[in-house]
This record gives structure tokens, C-alpha cells and sequence, in this order.
């Protein structure tokens, strides 16, 4: 659900680059990938395909690289987002949770063994990233997760394609995203804080005093506008909280607390203004993290409960626009790395359904292009084995052997 609407603009500036000025704007690229030989089988959708134990079977078994007795698989992202870095973690719970409307979807969802096994994972391969990608000139680098809560009608084309927990790990080349075209500013996948979040647009003050009550020590909050990507111009308006420490602090377990505190914090503000959208002067919702700061800042807040009647006066008369709100939790919630070489950690609203890389300003495009894909296979899945053998060495699983790489 847009607050902002399909007519709001954004303006690009002009940023001095060495002896060369630059556009700063959202960037639109396109990425090759090998064209997937996998058949749906007659009469379902594909996205009530992707999310059967079949296929995840398949996605081991052509993409894993590694798996552990926590039932996380790290794999190549076969329609990736970069073929510069690109990877995910998927908590497979196929073979064990048969309903996919029933599995964890969220890490506050995970138990907290497999949180920590988790937790270990993405520092090593964050840290990875930063090694091998010192320079935040050159590279744009994000780690993160998604909502995959189901939001929409299944047969909606925005549905998430895999209902279970997986975190993105990519790495753009700037060069390549300065050759890039500016995207329209205008699309609506380019859901941002400032410009379409209705939290932002009509309840900012309420938001950012909610977030300020979280106890958070590692996370520090950013100035607005201090954490942006200039290079796009992203990401506008959303809080977002400098990691106090940098890499080190991802090896400590008081920051993916915090990191919790975080999606805690936005899916009881998310959950408290749709329950209000829904029902006029609803109570608490049920299992709430932060009851007594919910009471205190949000059900007695003037501009949040009038939001609330505006949405929800406008729900009763417009079908389209009800339809199109995700009632339950949507969010992206990702580490990046700032043009200083700061880690930044930031929450999105996602109301409409953008992808990862669309919160710091990257459009992309997939193509079928096997050719293109091939050229840049080999070091792509160099950097990818590497990963592997830093997860086998710190015990966090084992190898997993497919038509294009061995098990070890």
C-alpha cells in the first residue's frame, strides 16, 4: 500500500566524482542468469511450486553448497541478483513442516540453536564480503532478509515464491552501477521511507520515538540522510542504525539481540497500526514484545490512531485499496556498508513488495543469457567455495556435492 502514490517524483542531484560529475539516482541494471530446466507441473502456479519440498530438493541439489544439522543450506542464487556476489542461506524446513503457510518465515521465529548456528553464519560470510571487497568506492555490499509472511492472496503474482527464512548476501560493483541508466524514479517497486511508507509519511514523529525507546547500545541511530548511498540516492527516510564497532561487533551476540530488538520493535508497530486499521480502538494484539511501550506510545498517540482512521475510512470505500494492504508484517530489514565504510543496519516498510536491493536504489532485471552467465560463473562460484570452506572450518556444516562442484 503506497502512501505516496504513483505521482510522487524524486529529485536527482549532481555529485562531483574526481573531475566528473555524476547523477545520483536509483539504477536499473541487468543480470545474466543460466535458464532453470524445471517444469511445473500442470496446473500449478509456479509460486505454489517453489514453495513444495520438491523443489527445494532440486535447489540442494543443483545450488547447495553447504547444509548442517540445523537445516540451513547456503546456495548459489540460480536467479541471482549480482554475478558479481551472491548467495543465500535458507532455513529448509520442507521435509519437516509440509504446510508452508506454517513455517518459520522470520528470525525472531527460529529456535534459538539454530539462531545461533544463524547468527555465526552470516558474520563469517559478512566478514568475507569486507575482506575481499575493502573499498566502499568500488563496492556496494548488503546482507539481509525479507517479511514472507503470508500477506497477500495466494494468487497474487507479488507472492513470496519460497515461504521459508533465507538471508541475501550480494556484492554490486559501482562501476557497473554508475555505467547503469537511472531507474524511474516512479516505480513502484522502489518503496522507500521517505516517498511511499505511509509510517514515514504520515506518523514519522510517533515512529522515530517508538524506535528510540528500544535499548539498544551496539546500534547507534544515524543522523537523517547520513547513512545514504550516494551514489542512488537510498535509502530515504527509514531509521537506520550505525553498528558502533563495525565488523567485530557482528562477532558479538549482544548485536544480533540488537538486531532482533530491531524487527521486534517495527512488527509491534506494524501489527498495533493494522490491528487499529482493522478495528477501531482494537486491544493488544496477541504475544506483543514491548506491551507497556505499545501502550504508552502508540495507543495514546493523536497522530497514530488518526492515521488509522484515514486508512481505515478509506478501506470501506475503496476495494482496491484494501485489497492491496499487507495486513501482517511485511518488512526488509539488511546490513550495508555506508560510502564511509560504516555498517549500517535499517528496517524498511514493505508495502508494496520490493525486492532486497531496491531499499539502497538497485533495480535489477533478470535475463536468460546462459553465455553471459558462463563468463562470469567461474569466480562467482570461486568466491562461493571459499565461503564453504570458512563455514566447514568454523563447524557450521558440511559440503554438498552438485553437477558443478564437488563436496569439498
Amino acid at each position: 500500500m503506497a502512501a505516496g502514490g504513483a505521482g510522487t517524483t524524486r529529485s536527482n542531484f549532481i555529485l562531483a566524482r574526481g573531475s566528473k560529475s555524476m547523477q545520483s539516482g536509483p539504477r536499473e541494471i541487468v543480470t545474466a542468469f543460466r535458464p532453470i530446466p524445471l517444469d511445473v507441473p500442470e496446473g500449478m502456479k509456479p509460486n505454489e511450486f517453489f514453495n513444495s519440498a520438491e523443489n527445494l530438493k532440486d535447489l540442494v541439489h543443483n545450488n547447495g553448497l553447504l547444509q548442517n544439522p540445523e537445516g540451513l543450506v547456503l546456495y548459489r542464487k540460480a536467479l541471482g541478483h549480482s554475478n558479481e556476489f551472491d548467495a543465500s542461506i535458507i532455513y529448509n524446513t520442507s521435509q519437516s513442516i509440509l504446510d508452508p503457510l506454517g513455517r518459520p518465515v522470520r528470525r525472531t521465529q527460529l529456535p534459538q540453536p539454530v539462531k545461533n548456528v544463524w547468527n555465526r553464519m552470516n558474520q563469517i560470510i559478512v566478514g568475507y564480503m569486507l575482506e575481499r571487497y575493502p573499498d566502499p568506492e568500488q563496492t556496494l555490499l548488503l546482507a539481509g532478509e525479507a517479511s514472507l509472511d503470508a500477506t497477500w492472496p495466494l494468487t497474487s503474482p507479488g507472492v513470496p515464491s519460497i515461504r521459508m527464512l533465507h538471508n541475501h548476501f550480494i556484492a554490486f560493483n559501482k562501476a557497473e552501477l554508475r555505467a547503469a541508466p537511472i531507474a524511474d524514479a516512479n516505480n513502484p517497486n522502489l518503496t522507500d521511507g521517505g516517498q511511499h511508507s505511509l509510517f514515514q509519511a504520515h506518523m514519522r514523529d510517533a515512529y522515530r520515538a517508538f524506535f528510540e525507546e528500544l535499548d539498544l547500545q551496539i546500534l547507534r541511530p544515524c543522523e537523517a540522510g547520513s547513512c545514504r548511498i550516494a551514489l542512488t540516492g537510498y535509502p530515504q527516510g527509514l531509521p537506520s542504525w550505525e553498528i558502533a564497532g563495525g565488523a567485530a561487533a557482528l562477532g558479538e551476540v549482544r548485536f544480533w539481540n540488537e538486531y532482533d530488538t530491531i524487527l521486534m520493535g517495527f512488527i509491534d508497530f506494524y501489527r498495533t497500526f493494522f490491528s487499529q486499521v482493522s478495528t477501531r480502538n482494537a486491544p493488544l494484539p496477541h504475544d506483543i514484545c514491548f506491551p507497556a511501550l505499545v501502550a504508552n506510545k502508540l495507543q495514546f498517540n493523536n497522530d497514530f490512531l488518526k492515521t488509522a482512521k484515514m486508512v481505515r475510512d478509506r478501506c470501506i470505500t475503496d476495494a482496491k485499496y484494501a485489497n492491496a494492504i499487507r495486513w501482517q508484517p511485511a518488512f526488509k530489514q539488511l546490513i550495508y556498508r555506508n560510502d564511509a565504510g560504516k555498517l549500517i543496519v535499517t528496517i524498511s516498510q514493505n508495502s508494496i513488495g520490493n525486492a532486497i536491493t531496491e531499499v539502497l536504489g538497485v533495480v535489477v532485471n533478470r535475463s536468460p543469457a546462459a553465455e553471459a552467465y558462463a563468463r562470469t560463473e567461474p569466480a562467482l562460484i570461486a568466491q562461493l567455495l571459499e565461503v564453504r570452506r570458512r563455514l566447514v572450518e568454523a563447524d557450521l556444516g558440511d559440503g554438498i556435492a552438485t553437477p558443478y562442484w564437488g563436496a569439498r
